[in-house]
């Protein structure tokens, strides 16, 4: 079986848009449910510092790499930054509507914190793994239209839009730890990048259930009840966990890339929905470009 690689014909291609500006967001903006809302606000207020920090982990390692992974670094880190500048946007509402997210932001702080002061391989390590979850993220949100189903038109547009580009490049941080490091023997490399993602997953998960207890609280809703409704969304409906622990345990397999799974039908399909409400200034940008 050949080997897998990403995509010779694949483009990373930065789509400058803008969601949400002027628009009315509910304060429970997805099907009225404060658990569902509280999952991709809580989600959403890392994404500032979280993709700062891919985009610097990457960066150090863009030297030297062949040039078409040279350059879809340089296209990873344009939409990475166009995804910060959404997300500070879509976490504006979320304090506009009352919540102090102060203690998620500490959370965020304290993870990316666990690499400070050891060798830059491990930042590229911890955003290799990082970027397989917002991978899996991203195609079981667009494979599945039950996750965005009843949310206010720009908030899901800005979940669908960010999640094709997180599928288009979620290759990049990859090819980036196998160029870097290329002379590792095979069981090395394994093993750091093994240990890695069962550190981040933990780090992930349990990070995330605070955050949405966290905005739950502010919203008054507390106690077992209340984790038992995050529990039973995130596992049985519509279990976003649940549906990606497939493509997680692949990140162990040997051979693993990917791009094994080439998915990217899903980023047309993500288009065609976010298409009809991207807002008046960026479809006459579109027509322009």
């Amino acid at each position: 079986m050949a080997k897998a690689t990403t995509p010779v014909d694949l483009t990373i291609t930065p789509r400058d848009r803008r969601f949400g500006r002027g628009a009315v967001i509910r304060r429970w903006w997805l099907n009225d449910d404060p658990i569902a809302t509280a999952f991709y606000n809580a989600l959403s207020v890392t994404f500032p510092k979280g993709e700062g920090y891919f985009v610097d982990s990457v960066r150090k390692f863009r030297e030297g790499t062949p040039p078409k992974l040279h350059a879809e670094i340089n296209a990873f880190i344009k939409q990475e930054v166009i995804h910060t500048r959404e997300h500070v946007a879509f976490n504006r509402h979320v304090t506009d509507q009352g919540y102090d997210v102060a203690p998620l932001i500490a959370d965020v702080d304290a993870a990316l914190a666990l690499t400070k002061g050891r060798p830059e391989i491990a930042s590229l390590a911890a955003t290799t793994a990082l970027e397989h979850f917002t991978a899996m993220l991203a195609h079981e949100l667009i494979a599945n239209p039950n996750h965005l189903r009843g949310g206010d038109e720009q908030a899901a547009a800005l979940w669908l839009w960010h999640a094709a580009e997180e599928i288009e490049h979620k290759g990049v941080a990859y090819d980036t730890w196998l160029h870097a490091t290329r002379d590792w023997p095979r069981f090395t490399r394994w093993r750091v990048k093994s240990l890695v993602m069962l550190i981040t997953t933990w780090r992930f998960f349990n990070g995330r259930a605070r955050g949405m207890a966290e905005l739950l609280r502010q919203d008054g809703l507390t106690g077992p009840k209340v984790w038992a409704r995050m529990a039973w969304y995130a596992f049985g409906n519509p279990g976003m966990a649940r549906k990606i622990v497939g493509v997680w345990a692949a990140y162990f397999l040997p051979g693993f890339h990917p791009w094994k799974h080439d998915d990217r039908a899903l980023i047309g399909l993500a288009e065609s929905e976010y298409g009809a409400a991207v807002l008046p200034v960026a479809k006459r940008a579109v027509a322009v470009a």
